[in-house]
């Protein structure tokens, strides 16, 4: 890439994209400098951060480089080297991630900035701001931009208090790296705090940086989308990206990412089509990993939308949607997605006795119907139970009980093992190590993303997988106190051993589920609020059957 020219905008074309641009935390650092790393044509990006990321943030590319005098220009307000000055500018025509002009500058503004930079001449340039005070002098580099930030936000104590803690900054500005690094699978990108590497990727495209940011067996179980049709008349669309199988699924759909010709967005339109892609694959409840990135015409992308460029205008959304849904449907329909599951049915335990009478004491059971439901006989009703909405209340009764009086049971893991999670997974696994141990996790960071797994719960008698961890560090990592989390998560391990569909029970294990869940507190729902049994009076099969009110009629 041609090293870029530097200029200020003029007043007419300052009014049409000022947003006032303001630093709020350390993410909004690295998201501003990696937009200019990109735009310069970077195919290498690291990232190094310490602490919270106001002590330093360092990011370095091999881009197209700053000659001196536009080095010193780009630390001005509205000075830009990506938006042709005038009138006439054309806002929907932007193609690059930045264009305002205003980054840098407002880094400056409340933190020491220092800028190395070398656009291929023999002599490189560094330019320091501290408190106002600029510095040049000439350095020593291989062609690309180092940008460091220090002392963020020391002139501005308050905004220095509002941020969280270090583990939930770095959190922001693992998933942020993590966002840019699958809307740009063909650049490297890796990211170190405090000297650990925790993500990196190797710019081999869509499959590598799903391993980058997540794990070996993560990008094994999904499949490469490559799409292309038209949208508002003649215009071409192009969706590409990958989706995981939907055995790959996880609680929040903060994993389903999108990106608008390379920029990651925030926009719950394109979210959705990516998850009706799934159809009936995935259950309500779950939500698919995938990274999809659209490039659709020039004119349909209004990217001056929001202050932060993390939303953008679509005039074309319904079609565009609609793509995007085919894409991913269609991705799917040729991919191997089959998935198998082993029942854990564990019936023999009994629950404390409750104070009243077991109302299924004198149910019958007739049989099974789909592997899925109970079919019983109460007297003069039919029965309907619904076994994993049975076994499940079963189950979370249990745990409530052992987590009220010695935490649920954990099953040592020997030799331990390692799992690779998202950035932002990692972190909470820091920040609420107390709670998973109190659900039965042994986990200690290991380096990066990846962390030790020594103890895992043990419900029941039934040991849980791996994947229940990633699981539970989602549901933290979405930013949802412990407090209220407590009895979801509880409910999530309850779920984890139940009885799946498609899964028999012998009449003897469909007699002692009964029997255990008439000795609940409460017996007729699940922990997530559905109902455990539905009743059929022999008044409404009579009337089914147009017999009347005599039975043998």
């Amino acid at each position: 890439m041609s090293a870029p020219t530097i200029h200020r905008l003029d007043e007419a074309t300052v009014a049409r994209i000022a947003a006032g641009e303001v630093i709020t935390r350390p993410a909004r650092v690295v998201a501003e400098l990696l937009d200019n790393a990109l735009d310069a044509g970077a195919g290498r990006i690291d990232v190094t951060v310490d602490g919270d990321g106001t002590e330093r943030i360092r990011v370095a590319d091999d881009g197209c480089g700053l000659s001196q005098a536009d080095a010193e220009r780009a630390i001005e307000r509205h000075a830009t080297s990506k938006l042709p000055t005038g009138t006439d500018t054309d806002l929907t025509g932007v193609s690059t991630l930045g264009f305002r002009g205003e980054a840098l500058a407002a880094i400056a503004d409340c933190a020491t900035l220092e800028l190395v930079t070398n656009n291929g001449e023999a002599v490189g340039t560094e330019l320091r701001v501290e408190d106002g005070d600029l510095s040049v002098r000439n350095a020593g580099r291989p062609q690309g931009t180092t940008v460091t930030v220090t002392d963020l936000f020391a002139d501005r104590p308050a905004r220095r208090e509002s941020l969280a803690g270090q583990a939930a900054e770095f959190g922001r500005i693992s998933e942020l790296v993590a966002r840019y690094a699958l809307a740009r699978p063909e650049v490297r990108f890796s990211l170190t705090h405090n000297g650990n590497e925790t993500l990196s990727t190797s710019g081999g495209g869509f499959q590598d940086a799903l391993l980058g940011v997540y794990n070996a067996e993560t990008a094994s179980r999904a499949t490469t989308i490559e799409h292309a049709t038209t949208v508002d008349g003649d215009g071409r669309l192009s969706v590409r990206g990958i989706c995981c199988y939907p055995s790959v699924t996880r609680s929040t759909r903060d994993h389903v990412r999108v990106s608008v010709n390379g920029r990651p967005v925030t926009d719950s339109g394109l979210r959705r089509a990516v998850v009706a892609g799934y159809g009936s694959l995935i259950a309500g409840t779950r939500y698919p990993v995938a990274a999809i990135d659209i490039a659709p015409p020039a004119r349909t992308v209004d990217p001056n939308i929001h202050p932060a460029k993390q939303e953008v205008g679509l005039t074309a959304r319904e079609e565009i949607e609609e793509s995007v849904e085919t894409a991913v449907s269609k991705a799917l329909t040729t991919a191997d997605i089959r998935r198998t599951e082993d029942a854990a049915t564990d019936l023999e335990t009994e629950l404390a006795a409750v104070d009243r009478s077991d109302p299924f004491g004198e149910v019958r059971v007739i049989g099974p119907f789909r592997d899925l439901y109970l079919l019983c006989e109460d007297g003069n009703e039919l029965l309907v139970v619904d076994q994993h909405a049975a076994h499940e209340r079963v189950n979370y009764e249990r745990l409530r009980g052992s987590l009220a009086e010695e935490g649920v049971p954990t099953a040592s893991v020997e030799p331990s093992e390692t799992v690779s999670v998202s950035p932002a997974a990692a972190a909470a696994a820091e920040t609420h190590a107390d709670l998973l141990a109190e659900l039965g996790f042994d986990v200690d960071r290991f380096g990066g993303g990846t962390l030790r797994v020594s103890g895992v719960p043990a419900p029941l008698g039934r040991v849980a997988d791996l994947d229940l961890l990633v699981e539970t560090l989602d549901k933290l990592a979405a930013g949802q106190q412990p407090g209220d989390q407590r009895d979801e998560l509880l409910s999530d391990l309850a779920c984890h051993p139940s009885l799946k569909a498609g899964d028999r029970l012998t009449k003897a294990d469909a007699e002692a589920l009964l029997e255990r869940l008439g000795e609940c507190e409460q017996p007729f729902a699940c922990p997530h609020g559905r109902p455990t049994v539905c009743s059929l009076d022999e008044s409404t099969l009579a009337a089914g059957f147009e017999r009347g009110s005599t039975r043998f009629r």
